[in-house]
Protein backbone atom coordinates (compact mmCIF):
# COMPACT_ATOMS: atom_id res chain seq x y z
CA UNK A 1 0.00 0.00 0.00
CA UNK A 2 2.76 2.58 1.11
CA UNK A 3 4.83 1.69 -2.12
CA UNK A 4 1.71 2.62 -4.11
CA UNK A 5 1.19 5.80 -2.45
CA UNK A 6 5.07 7.10 -3.07
CA UNK A 7 4.23 5.81 -6.55
CA UNK A 8 0.92 8.08 -7.03
CA UNK A 9 2.88 10.65 -5.62
CA UNK A 10 5.88 10.39 -7.97
CA UNK A 11 3.39 10.25 -10.70
CA UNK A 12 1.77 13.88 -9.35
CA UNK A 13 5.07 15.41 -8.70
CA UNK A 14 6.68 14.50 -12.15
CA UNK A 15 3.82 16.25 -13.90
CA UNK A 16 3.84 19.07 -11.72
CA UNK A 17 7.49 19.36 -12.52
CA UNK A 18 6.54 18.94 -16.48
CA UNK A 19 3.91 21.82 -16.31
CA UNK A 20 6.44 23.86 -14.44
CA UNK A 21 9.09 23.23 -16.84
CA UNK A 22 6.27 23.85 -20.09
CA UNK A 23 5.20 26.79 -18.11
CA UNK A 24 8.89 28.00 -17.78
CA UNK A 25 9.67 26.99 -21.46
CA UNK A 26 7.00 29.20 -22.55
CA UNK A 27 7.58 32.10 -20.44
CA UNK A 28 11.63 31.82 -21.64
CA UNK A 29 10.14 31.51 -25.46
CA UNK A 30 8.04 34.63 -25.40
CA UNK A 31 11.15 36.87 -24.23
CA UNK A 32 13.05 35.51 -26.63
CA UNK A 33 10.27 36.35 -29.22
CA UNK A 34 10.06 39.78 -27.67
CA UNK A 35 13.45 40.86 -27.82
CA UNK A 36 14.14 39.13 -31.39
CA UNK A 37 11.09 41.72 -32.88
CA UNK A 38 12.98 44.34 -31.16
CA UNK A 39 16.60 43.58 -32.15
CA UNK A 40 15.00 42.81 -35.78
CA UNK A 41 13.21 46.37 -36.12
CA UNK A 42 14.05 48.47 -38.78
CA UNK A 43 12.79 51.52 -40.27
CA UNK A 44 11.86 50.11 -43.74
CA UNK A 45 11.62 52.48 -46.56
CA UNK A 46 11.29 49.90 -49.60
CA UNK A 47 8.39 48.17 -50.38
CA UNK A 48 6.84 46.10 -52.71
CA UNK A 49 3.26 47.81 -52.98
CA UNK A 50 1.48 44.68 -51.90
CA UNK A 51 -1.72 45.79 -50.46
CA UNK A 52 -1.93 45.30 -46.07
CA UNK A 53 -5.03 43.37 -45.42
CA UNK A 54 -7.75 45.02 -42.57
CA UNK A 55 -6.93 42.04 -39.89
CA UNK A 56 -3.36 42.98 -39.95
CA UNK A 57 -3.85 46.92 -39.62
CA UNK A 58 -6.74 45.76 -36.77
CA UNK A 59 -3.94 43.68 -35.49
CA UNK A 60 -1.60 46.72 -35.50
CA UNK A 61 -3.75 49.20 -33.83
CA UNK A 62 -4.77 47.09 -31.10
CA UNK A 63 -0.87 46.94 -30.23
CA UNK A 64 -0.79 50.84 -30.63
CA UNK A 65 -3.66 50.86 -28.15
CA UNK A 66 -1.90 48.61 -25.55
CA UNK A 67 1.04 51.12 -25.12
CA UNK A 68 1.23 53.01 -21.85
CA UNK A 69 0.32 56.36 -20.87
CA UNK A 70 -0.15 58.68 -18.28
CA UNK A 71 -2.79 57.55 -15.58
CA UNK A 72 -3.91 55.35 -18.25
CA UNK A 73 -5.69 58.83 -20.03
CA UNK A 74 -5.09 57.15 -23.65
CA UNK A 75 -4.84 60.27 -25.23
CA UNK A 76 -4.49 59.29 -28.89
CA UNK A 77 -6.51 58.36 -31.89
CA UNK A 78 -5.32 56.33 -34.96
CA UNK A 79 -5.62 57.37 -38.76
CA UNK A 80 -5.94 53.86 -41.46
CA UNK A 81 -5.33 54.49 -44.83
CA UNK A 82 -5.51 51.98 -47.43
CA UNK A 83 -6.87 53.71 -50.31
CA UNK A 84 -4.19 54.09 -52.86
CA UNK A 85 -5.49 58.06 -53.88
CA UNK A 86 -5.01 59.54 -50.22
CA UNK A 87 -1.49 57.39 -49.48
CA UNK A 88 -0.67 58.97 -52.79
CA UNK A 89 -1.37 62.28 -52.00
CA UNK A 90 0.14 61.90 -48.76
CA UNK A 91 3.44 60.69 -50.69
CA UNK A 92 3.18 64.45 -52.57
CA UNK A 93 2.87 66.85 -49.85
CA UNK A 94 5.28 65.56 -47.29
CA UNK A 95 8.71 65.33 -48.61
CA UNK A 96 10.52 63.05 -46.09
CA UNK A 97 7.60 60.18 -46.91
CA UNK A 98 8.07 59.38 -50.55
CA UNK A 99 7.92 55.47 -49.46
CA UNK A 100 4.37 55.84 -49.69
CA UNK A 101 4.44 55.29 -53.10
CA UNK A 102 4.86 51.65 -52.88
CA UNK A 103 3.54 51.44 -49.15
CA UNK A 104 0.24 48.95 -48.92
CA UNK A 105 -1.09 51.40 -46.07
CA UNK A 106 -0.40 53.82 -43.40
CA UNK A 107 -1.29 54.91 -39.69
CA UNK A 108 -1.40 58.28 -38.58
CA UNK A 109 -1.11 58.70 -35.13
CA UNK A 110 -2.86 61.72 -33.42
CA UNK A 111 -2.10 63.36 -29.91
CA UNK A 112 -5.15 64.63 -28.26
CA UNK A 113 -3.74 67.48 -25.53
CA UNK A 114 -7.54 67.19 -23.85
CA UNK A 115 -7.83 63.58 -23.42
CA UNK A 116 -3.93 63.73 -21.83
CA UNK A 117 -3.25 63.59 -18.03
CA UNK A 118 -3.59 67.05 -17.00
CA UNK A 119 -4.62 68.30 -20.60
CA UNK A 120 -1.14 68.81 -21.48
CA UNK A 121 -0.16 68.75 -24.76
CA UNK A 122 3.13 67.02 -23.46
CA UNK A 123 1.52 64.35 -21.91
CA UNK A 124 -0.09 63.51 -25.06
CA UNK A 125 2.94 63.65 -27.27
CA UNK A 126 5.16 61.33 -24.85
CA UNK A 127 1.97 58.96 -24.59
CA UNK A 128 0.95 58.85 -28.43
CA UNK A 129 4.97 58.41 -29.23
CA UNK A 130 4.63 55.08 -27.28
CA UNK A 131 1.27 54.11 -28.75
CA UNK A 132 3.70 54.63 -32.36
CA UNK A 133 6.74 52.52 -31.14
CA UNK A 134 4.32 49.38 -30.54
CA UNK A 135 3.47 49.99 -33.81
CA UNK A 136 6.09 49.41 -35.19
CA UNK A 137 7.24 46.80 -33.01
CA UNK A 138 4.01 45.12 -34.31
CA UNK A 139 4.35 45.55 -38.30
CA UNK A 140 8.10 43.79 -37.35
CA UNK A 141 6.26 40.28 -35.26
CA UNK A 142 3.26 40.25 -38.36
CA UNK A 143 6.39 40.28 -41.07
CA UNK A 144 5.31 43.90 -42.15
CA UNK A 145 8.11 47.04 -42.37
CA UNK A 146 7.28 50.03 -41.38
CA UNK A 147 9.04 53.34 -40.71
CA UNK A 148 8.06 56.80 -38.44
CA UNK A 149 8.06 59.71 -40.71
CA UNK A 150 7.77 62.61 -38.49
CA UNK A 151 4.92 65.11 -39.18
CA UNK A 152 4.77 67.11 -35.44
CA UNK A 153 6.33 69.83 -34.41
CA UNK A 154 6.61 70.82 -38.20
CA UNK A 155 3.67 73.32 -38.61
CA UNK A 156 4.08 73.12 -42.54
CA UNK A 157 3.66 68.83 -42.26
CA UNK A 158 0.77 69.04 -39.42
CA UNK A 159 -1.07 71.68 -42.16
CA UNK A 160 -0.26 69.26 -44.67
CA UNK A 161 -1.81 66.32 -42.58
CA UNK A 162 -4.99 67.93 -41.19
CA UNK A 163 -6.04 69.33 -44.62
CA UNK A 164 -5.88 65.70 -46.64
CA UNK A 165 -7.50 63.77 -44.01
CA UNK A 166 -9.21 66.52 -42.01
CA UNK A 167 -8.11 66.75 -38.97
CA UNK A 168 -9.39 69.16 -36.45
CA UNK A 169 -7.03 72.03 -35.26
CA UNK A 170 -6.62 70.40 -31.99
CA UNK A 171 -5.47 67.18 -32.78
CA UNK A 172 -1.85 66.88 -33.19
CA UNK A 173 -0.82 64.65 -36.07
CA UNK A 174 2.39 62.98 -34.62
CA UNK A 175 3.53 61.24 -37.42
CA UNK A 176 2.62 59.49 -40.85
CA UNK A 177 3.63 55.18 -40.79
CA UNK A 178 4.25 53.58 -43.94
CA UNK A 179 3.65 49.85 -43.78
CA UNK A 180 4.00 47.19 -46.27
CA UNK A 181 5.13 44.03 -47.43
CA UNK A 182 9.51 45.09 -47.71
CA UNK A 183 11.52 44.20 -50.38
CA UNK A 184 14.03 42.98 -47.95
CA UNK A 185 16.58 46.04 -48.86
CA UNK A 186 16.04 47.29 -45.73
CA UNK A 187 18.19 45.56 -42.29
CA UNK A 188 18.46 46.24 -38.83
CA UNK A 189 21.37 48.35 -37.00
CA UNK A 190 22.96 47.43 -33.78
CA UNK A 191 22.69 50.31 -31.94
CA UNK A 192 24.08 48.72 -28.70
CA UNK A 193 26.65 51.82 -27.41
CA UNK A 194 28.05 51.06 -24.30
CA UNK A 195 29.34 53.92 -23.21
CA UNK A 196 25.55 55.73 -22.84
CA UNK A 197 25.21 53.41 -20.22
CA UNK A 198 25.55 54.21 -16.67
CA UNK A 199 25.42 52.11 -13.95
CA UNK A 200 24.21 53.03 -10.69
CA UNK A 201 24.87 57.20 -11.25
CA UNK A 202 26.21 59.25 -14.04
Amino acid sequence: MRSKYVLIVGFLMAGLLMTFSDSFAEKEKKMSDALTVIHSRKSVRNFTGQAVSRDLLDKIVRAGMAAPSAVNMQPWSFIVITDRKTLNTLNDGLPFAKMLGKAGAAIIVCAIPEKAYGGLKEFAVIDSTLAGENILLAAEALGLGAVWTAVYPDEDRMNVVRKILGIPGNIIPLNVIPIGYPTGTDKPKNKYKPENVHWEKW
